[in-house]
């Protein structure tokens, strides 16, 4: 899919918690990666990142800003960091959305601005599997944006204490679904937070999950094949010796760092010569048992 750089966004991170017993939601951790950090890396392209709440350290540059009054709700919220955006589509999120994916982000982006019906919608948002509409997964026209929360002002006298309901109400929005069934999954109590950890951790998730937290723990953008480095590492551990797996995929990894070059590209040239390593030991196996030794034995002097 092709990424659209034409647009901002905001991360609303305040929120008193409640039900985390007042807990710094967004600094809660699924995979040792910060909820924050997690929601930011879903929204890579974004011109400009607002993140809204109290100051957090976070693992890339955003522009921080703060409700008025601190705690006003998402309203409040929303009008804060959309004072410091420019683009003309805006993605607002939620800062407690620890499977949100580049992809779905990406979907809403398009439906808001390249289907047929995105020139007479003022956005998109997320639906979850059980039909429920996600204002805070949704890319928003910042025009329309700024034009409800001008009239809900009017009319009520303030934003503060506001639901978003007074704002999306008065928006013509495309629905779209969570293919995922995960993207709006958020943490609100400690059960959320344990079935998220729990998650990331099945056998069809831990490697993945382990590899993005490594990549942006070390801070490094690079695409992996999972599939084809263990399979490297497999032919390394059974044709070599076991400790050559965890070694030649440093060895990979290094050589791309150090002369740039296509993981994909090392990885089957070293999955080859693993291969050929193995071949010879083999041939070699073959030729000692017809001769009836091992194939290493001194030669007689002469």
């Amino acid at each position: 899919m092709n990424t659209r750089t034409d647009h901002d966004a905001i991360v609303l991170a305040g929120g008193a918690a409640r039900r985390l017993g007042g807990a710094d939601k967004p600094a809660l951790s699924v995979g040792a990666r910060p909820l924050l950090d997690r929601v930011l890396a879903a929204c890579p392209d974004a011109a400009i990142t607002v993140v809204v709440g109290p100051h957090r350290p976070t693992t890339r540059a955003v522009v921080r800003a703060l409700e008025d009054p601190p705690g006003g709700g998402p309203l409040a919220a929303l009008d804060a960091g959309l004072r410091h955006t420019t683009a003309p589509t805006v993605l607002v999120l939620s800062a407690d959305l620890p499977f949100l994916t580049a992809a779905t982000v990406q979907g809403l982006l398009a439906a808001a601005t390249g289907t047929p019906g995105a020139a007479t919608c003022d956005g998109a948002m997320l639906r979850d599997a059980s039909g429920r509409d996600q204002p805070l997964v949704a890319a928003y026209r910042a025009a329309s944006l700024r034009r409800e929360l001008a009239r809900v002002r009017a009319g009520r006298g303030t934003l503060a204490g506001l639901p978003l309901r007074a704002l999306v109400n008065g928006l013509r929005l495309e629905r779209v679904p969570d293919v995922t069934a995960t993207a709006s999954f958020d943490c609100d109590t400690w059960e959320d937070l344990s079935a998220a950890r729990a998650r990331i951790r099945e056998h069809g998730n831990v490697l993945d999950e382990w590899i993005t937290a490594v990549k942006a723990e070390l801070g490094i953008e690079l695409d992996v094949d999972t599939a084809s480095l263990l399979d490297l590492a497999r032919d390394a551990a059974h044709g070599v010796a076991r400790p050559a797996a965890p070694l030649t995929t440093f060895l990979i990894g290094y050589a791309a760092g150090q002369q740039g070059r296509d993981v994909q590209e090392l990885t089957e040239r070293a999955a080859a010569l693993a291969n050929r390593w193995a071949a010879e030991a083999e041939e070699s196996a073959g030729s000692a048992e017809a001769g009836g030794g091992t194939g290493a034995e001194a030669k007689p002097a002469e």
